[in-house]
């Protein structure tokens, strides 16, 4: 008896095309069950999770009443969303706000320049620091929320129940490195 007949069937039996195709569909579900590989982003393999402290400048929000802001969670102890180059992170937490004074400069009659209070009162433009804090990976190229890596100068869009505004990372602490 021939191993192979003249219609291409093992024995007699089983066509060699169906054995192939049974064969790879075999490989894949063993690839896949039993060797699955890493999970998660490159950017968080060999990572470790530490508490992180980020700063954040408002600059020019205009707004009414900060006050506001500050009577729906926008406060110490509260939380915020945070998107991160139009990527979701979620909640974080808000360590501290600062409302900073507007001021204009002024030329003096001697040349030198002085920073005062703006006199100005229909000025409805405010701004803040924000100090937001967390649990960041970090990595060997700095920390990492979520999947973006965060760095002096990047915008964060903070939103919450009545804001929606962008605000410009000033200072990263990693806290425990």
């Amino acid at each position: 008896m021939a191993i192979f007949d003249s219609k291409g069937r093992l024995f007699g039996k089983i066509n060699i095309l169906d054995l192939g195709a049974a064969l790879v569909i075999l490989l894949v579900i063993v690839g896949i069950f039993i060797f699955p590989g890493t999970s998660g982003s490159v950017a968080q393999v060999g990572a470790k999770t530490v508490p992180i402290e980020v700063d954040l400048a408002v600059r020019g929000l205009n707004v009414r009443d900060p006050e506001r802001l500050f009577d729906n969670g926008f406060k110490k102890g509260g939380k915020t969303n945070v998107i991160i180059r139009n990527q979701p992170y979620g909640q974080i937490g808000i360590k501290s706000v600062q409302l900073l004074p507007r001021t204009i400069t002024a030329t003096q009659p001697d040349g030198s320049v002085k920073e005062l209070p703006d006199p100005r009162t229909n000025n409805f433009s405010t701004d803040m620091l924000l100090t937001l804090e967390g649990k960041a990976q970090v990595t060997e190229s700095g920390p990492v929320l979520g999947n973006s890596k965060v760095k002096i100068g990047m915008p964060f869009e903070l939103e919450g129940y009545n804001y929606n505004f962008n605000a410009t990372v000033i200072d990263v602490r990693v806290q425990n490195k």
